[in-house]
C-alpha cells in the first residue's frame, strides 16, 4: 500500500526553502505538488500561500509561546508549527484534524521526539488566541509586511497606502482573457454560464472577465483549445496601450511567461513578434503558450541590456518592455516576495531599468511606440525611472494616457480590480 504523504510536512518544508534557502515559491511548490492528488495540490498551496502571506503574525506568536525559537536541524519543526497555527486561525479545518496532521509531521521529518511540543505549543495557542489576538497591536505583525516596504509604501502613499496592504493580504480575483481570435467575450461568457458559472467584464478592457469564484482551468470552456487565458487584468492593460497593428515587427522584452507575447498576437495575429528573455527555463513556458493557442513567435534567449547580441540590429514597431522590477504589486500572488526581496533591492532594479531602457532605445524606429510596464507600485522604478529617461533621450516624448502630471498611469492593487501595475508610453521622434 502507497504510504500518504503528509502535507504538513511537506509544506513545513517547502516553506523553509522559501525563508531560509531563499527560493521563490513559483519554483519550489510544483515540485513538491507533482506526487499530489488535485485536491492535496490545492491544500498544500492554500497552507504555503497562507503561511507566507501571515508570516510575521506566526513569527509573532511563536515568539509569545515559546521561550526560545527552534534553530538548526530543528529549524523545520518551527515552520511546522507555523502550519499548525495557520490552520487554527485562518482555515475551516477542523481544529483536532489540524492538530492530528501537524503533530504527525513531526514523525515524517523524523523528529518523533517533538511531538509533544508541537501538540504543547498548539494547544497552549487555542487557549490564549483571544489574549493573544488583542495584545498584537501594531507593527509587522499586524500589516503583515515587512517593516522596509511598509515605509516605502507608507512614504509613496501616503493616502493610500492601507487600501494597497489590505490588498496586498487578500486572495487575489481570477482574471482571464478571452481570445477574440474565436469568440467576442460576451460569446464565451455566455458559454461560462451554460455552465452555472458567471464573471464580471472589466470596464476598460476588452477581453478581461472576472470570475465570481476561482475555479479549475479544466472547468473554463475552451480552455484546451486556446479561446481562453489566466491574464490579471492590469497586465491585459498593456496590450491595450501597445495597440499592436498587423504586419508590424514587434518586440515583447522581458516577455516570459509569454501572456503578453499571445496576447499582442490575439489583438494583431499577422504581426510579426519577436519574444526575448534572459531566462531560458521560463522561455520554455513561452512556448508552451505559443503552442496552446496555436501561435507563431520568433522566442530567443537575449539579456535586454544587449540587444546586440540577439536583435541582428533589427528595427521594431513597438516594443513593449515588461521590465524586472521588485513586483510590489503583485504580492497578493506572491506573497514569497515580501520575505525574498531587500530594501538595496530596489536601487539595483532601478539601475537594470534604466540600463535597459537606455540599451533598446535605439532598436526602436523612428515613430515607433515603447510600452515600458512594470508590476511595481514603488515611483523609483515608474514614474521616476521615466522621468529620469525622457531627461536623457531628447527624441523621446512621453504620450500621455492619464490626466496626471506625472508621466505614466499607475494601477494600485484593489481587491476585485487588477494588480499593481505601471505603464508609460513613449514615442520616438
Amino acid at each position: 500500500m502507497k504510504k500518504q504523504i503528509n502535507l504538513r510536512s511537506l509544506a513545513a518544508q517547502t516553506i523553509e526553502r522559501v525563508v531560509e534557502q531563499g527560493q521563490s515559491l513559483s519554483n519550489v511548490l510544483p515540485t513538491a505538488q507533482k506526487p499530489l492528488s488535485e485536491k492535496d495540490s490545492a491544500l498544500l498551496q492554500e497552507l504555503c500561500f497562507g503561511v507566507l502571506r501571515t508570516l510575521p503574525q506566526l513569527e509573532w506568536i511563536i515568539g509569545k509561546l515559546m521561550s526560545r525559537p527552534m534553530t538548526g536541524k530543528q529549524r523545520t519543526i518551527h515552520f511546522l508549527i507555523m502550519v499548525g497555527l495557520y490552520q487554527l486561525m485562518f482555515t475551516r479545518i477542523p481544529a483536532h484534524a489540524a492538530l492530528a496532521e501537524t503533530v504527525e509531521g513531526a514523525v515524517v521529518l523524523k523528529r518523533e521526539k517533538l511531538k509533544g511540543l508541537i501538540n504543547g505549543v498548539l494547544r497552549q495557542f487555542q487557549r490564549q488566541q483571544e489574549i493573544l489576538t488583542q495584545e498584537m497591536g501594531d507593527g509587522p505583525q499586524k500589516y503583515l509586511h515587512p517593516k522596509w516596504l511598509l515605509e516605502r509604501l507608507q512614504r509613496a502613499w501616503p493616502d493610500d497606502w492601507q487600501q494597497i496592504i489590505e490588498a496586498n493580504n487578500m486572495r487575489p480575483p481570477m482574471w482571464l482573457r478571452v481570445n477574440r481570435q474565436h469568440h467576442t467575450r460576451d460569446a464565451w461568457l455566455a458559454m461560462l454560464q451554460e455552465q452555472g458559472k458567471n464573471a464580471e467584464a472589466h470596464s476598460d478592457y476588452d477581453d478581461a472577465l472576472r470570475l465570481e469564484e476561482p475555479t479549475s482551468v479544466n472547468q473554463l470552456p475552451g480552455f484546451d483549445k486556446g479561446w481562453v487565458t489566466v491574464q490579471d487584468a492590469s497586465a491585459q492593460g498593456c496590450i491595450a496601450l501597445l495597440d499592436p497593428q498587423n504586419g508590424e515587427t514587434i518586440l515583447d522584452l522581458c516577455a516570459a511567461p509569454g501572456g503578453k507575447t499571445t496576447h499582442i498576437l490575439e489583438a494583431a495575429p499577422q504581426a510579426k513578434v519577436m519574444a526575448v528573455d534572459i531566462d531560458a527555463q521560463r522561455l520554455a513556458r513561452v512556448k508552451a503558450n505559443l503552442a496552446r493557442l496555436n501561435m507563431a513567435a520568433e522566442v530567443k534567449v537575449g539579456d535586454g541590456r544587449y540587444p546586440e547580441q540577439w536583435s541582428e540590429n533589427r528595427q521594431f514597431d513597438r516594443i513593449l518592455l515588461d521590465a524586472p522590477c521588485s513586483a510590489t504589486g503583485v504580492i497578493r500572488r506572491h506573497p514569497d516576495i515580501k520575505w525574498l526581496r531587500r530594501d538595496r533591492d530596489i536601487a539595483e532594479l532601478t539601475a537594470l531599468q534604466s540600463q535597459i531602457l537606455d540599451a533598446i532605445w535605439p532598436s526602436l524606429k523612428t515613430g515607433g511606440t515603447l510600452l515600458y510596464a512594470t508590476c511595481s507600485v514603488l515611483p523609483e522604478e515608474n514614474h521616476q525611472q521615466i522621468s529620469a529617461f525622457l531627461q536623457r533621450h531628447k527624441d523621446a516624448i512621453h504620450q500621455p494616457v492619464t490626466d496626471s502630471p506625472l508621466p505614466g498611469k499607475q494601477v494600485l492593487p484593489h481587491p476585485q480590480g487588477g494588480d499593481g501595475f505601471f505603464y508609460a508610453k513613449l514615442i520616438k521622434q
